[in-house]
């Protein structure tokens, strides 16, 4: 019978943490197509086989975590950085959370991180993109994957402060989307959209929990020479919280406004919008 440590051999790795049972089976379908090797879908119970899509070379390994506790990604995180071999590269996210990448209708996941490792990257920012449904009468959880939409505007970023009230070279703080939007609903510590969701492991390497890592460079959204690839993390995650929190859900009707456009699913419609950098990838 095989270890855990046995599945994580052979990288990259996906971690999704499953907090209900929205598009689990979607998300989990669209992180094999993207080539991840093994896919941890980490959830409070066990998955039912109608949240499982087909798996035939059994890539997605179902372990009970209570995904929905406060700072679940730090411990899942760093649990999978213990455990895995140095230099794994390493994907996280939640459920009804989609990673693309440049090009990524084409291009396998481990064939972009190829690239990125010969640059000399060890991390890669990724911009969390909220995603919502049109229409909260007919989608009242605020998803829907066949008429999602997204906002084309309204993205920006400030220099990211150090401890001695400095500036952090090549490290900025992004903003946008429903964050941005209804901020009066979010605490101020959750209103970035940057993460470094892919990165690659090494010994007392350490998620935080603002999803940054403990070792700088991985912050930073290039090197010093020239740009370098960056991904998005498509995301109903905070329409799903609007909808449901108690402070929020009696005063949102819906999240489309002006700037609203329907996502396309699509990596080239991101590059389009800014939103994503094929940096030196072609």
């Amino acid at each position: 019978m095989a270890s855990p440590g046995d599945h994580l051999r052979r990288g990259p790795i996906a971690i999704i943490l499953v907090e209900d049972h929205v598009a689990v089976a979607a998300t989990l379908a669209h992180h094999m197509e993207a080539g991840f090797k093994k896919i941890l879908a980490l959830s409070p119970e066990p998955l039912s086989p109608a949240d499982l899509p087909p798996d035939p070379k059994g890539r997605v390994l179902n372990l009970l975590f209570d995904a929905r506790m406060a700072g679940a990604h730090v411990r899942a995180v760093n649990a999978v950085i213990e455990a895995a071999p140095a230099d794994t590269w390493l994907y996280y996210g939640y459920n009804a959370e989609f990673l693309f990448y440049p090009f990524s209708e084409s291009r396998g996941v481990g064939e972009m991180l190829a690239f990125h490792a010969e640059e000399r990257r060890r991390g890669m920012l990724t911009y969390v993109i909220d995603l919502y449904a049109p229409d909260l009468a007919r989608h009242p959880d605020a998803v829907s994957m066949d008429e999602a939409m997204f906002d084309r505007t309204g993205y920006y970023a400030l220099g990211r402060s150090d401890r001695n009230g400095g500036t952090r070279e090549r490290q900025l703080d992004f903003y946008g989307g429903l964050r941005w939007r209804f901020e009066e609903h979010l605490p101020a510590d959750r209103r970035r959209i940057d993460r470094i969701a892919l990165f690659r492991t090494e010994t007392g390497l350490r998620l935080l929990p603002d999803h940054r890592l403990s070792i700088q460079e991985y912050n930073t959204y290039s090197c010093p020479w020239h740009n370098n690839l960056t991904a998005a993390v498509a995301s109903f995650r905070v329409a799903k919280a609007l909808v449901r929190n108690p402070g929020s859900r009696e005063q949102i009707r819906s999240f489309t406004w002006r700037n609203s456009e329907p996502f396309r699913w699509s990596s080239h419609q991101l590059m389009e919008r800014g939103l994503m950098e094929p940096g030196q990838w072609f």
